[in-house]
């Protein structure tokens, strides 16, 4: 599995400096931890799952997830159960036919809403279980926690990777003061069962839900005030230097364009200086699909040091990964100081005269980099991430 398979050969030799490299759930964790891309969610209750997979019916999809949880009504869990089981099985049986290749398939996970309903299903799945990469945990407290990763443990395997996606999104961690309290607990609870850890979410949506707030395609998440300073804080325990733990972006919700309240979140002037009147046009298609607000909080979390995003329409699987393939200019530099780091020297001007590179401060930035560019690849000096959005999306 790769990101960007529907380009083709001149068009990857033609874009990228490095190729994207291919992955999948038997890859390094700390590898794979930052190749969840755009996480598409979907409910149990959709039918035909195992086609579309088969068919790759979401272009560029590299990770989904099957939603036993908020996506599904109370009174559709035996169905939504049953459904899923049967999916998986169907899936199975033709991978056994050899159509496709255990190691093609996306990224797979399930959301679960209790420890007895992951019981209940990881044994009715039998073998079919090695279709997936693992579980979403919602909700995921110090309390509820630990069974869920004991259980974890037991399933996971070398030759059978099963990872833990712990989602953050309660009343605890969102309440002031017991929030540093309930993220210290959970992170020593984390460190306890690292290996099984692949990523931490973030439960935007639940979050809003417990102050009554729902964000609109005009706003991001680093303008709520609450789930900023939250965001902060998540920042501050689970990426810190040799913390070792990846976390993906909030969810974005919008996908239907709608009369805007606000002005764009998109400048004339990028669009216009490397594109002419047709940038114009283009950025004028982006701001009409709400992919403007997007796109921003994309680079707002990239900003912040989250990598990836849980998405919910498959329109937003390509911009996600193009804004996370790595820049030429973050490569030369980041491949520069980790070539540095060996006690030397302490600071060097960048390659490209605009800034200088410390070693020791900027080594922990320099190594993630360094891992998302095995995954997304690195791009031309002359080209830049907006130039894979309009290539993919909008060509």
């Amino acid at each position: 599995m790769n990101f960007f398979t529907y380009f083709y050969e001149d068009e990857i030799e033609r874009f990228f400096f490095q190729k994207p490299q291919p992955f999948n759930k038997y890859s390094n964790r700390e590898l794979l931890s930052y190749g969840l891309g755009a996480t598409l969610y979907m409910p149990a209750t959709r039918s035909n799952i195992h086609q579309e997979i088969l068919s790759r019916k979401h272009e560029g999809l590299t990770s989904l997830v099957i939603d036993l949880e908020d996506a599904v009504g109370d009174n559709e869990v035996i169905r939504a159960e049953t459904m899923l089981i049967e999916e998986m099985l169907k899936l199975d049986g033709e991978l056994n036919k050899g159509f496709l290749g255990y190691v093609d398939l996306p990224l797979m996970f399930i959301r679960i809403r209790d420890l007895e309903q992951f019981k209940r299903i990881t044994d009715q799945l039998g073998d079919a279980l090695r279709l997936l990469t693992g579980v979403v945990l919602p909700k995921f407290t110090v309390g509820n926690g630990e069974e869920f990763l004991t259980e974890i443990r037991k399933i996971h395997s070398e030759q059978h990777p099963f990872y833990a996606m712990p989602i953050l999104e309660t009343a605890k961690v969102i309440q002031k003061e017991t929030r540093m309290e309930e993220l210290l607990a959970i992170k020593h609870l984390l460190d306890c069962y690292k290996d099984n850890i692949l990523n931490v979410r973030i439960g935007a949506t639940d979050f809003c839900g417990l102050y009554g707030i729902r964000r609109s395609a005009d706003t991001t998440v680093y303008e709520i005030a609450v789930l900023r300073d939250c965001i902060s804080d998540i920042i501050n325990v689970f990426q810190r230097f040799n913390s070792g733990y990846v976390v993906s972006g909030p969810v974005w919700e919008y996908f239907s364009a709608k009369e805007r309240m606000l002005k764009p979140q998109l400048r004339q002037t990028p669009f216009r200086e490397r594109y002419g009147d047709e940038g114009l046009k283009w950025r004028a298609e982006l701001i009409g699909e709400n992919m403007d607000g997007l796109i921003r909080e994309i680079l707002m979390d990239i900003a912040n040091g989250l990598t990836g995003k849980t998405i919910i329409h498959p329109s937003h699987i390509k911009i996600v990964q193009s804004l996370n393939v790595v820049s030429y200019e973050e490569y030369i530099d980041a491949s520069n100081i980790v070539k540095a780091a060996t006690g030397d020297i302490g600071v060097m001007k960048s390659n490209f005269a605009n800034k200088m590179n410390e070693v020791k401060p900027h080594y922990f930035w320099a190594k993630k980099i360094i891992l998302k560019s095995q995954l997304y690849g690195v791009l031309h000096e002359e080209y830049t991430n907006i130039d894979l959005i309009k290539k993919e999306v909008y060509v």
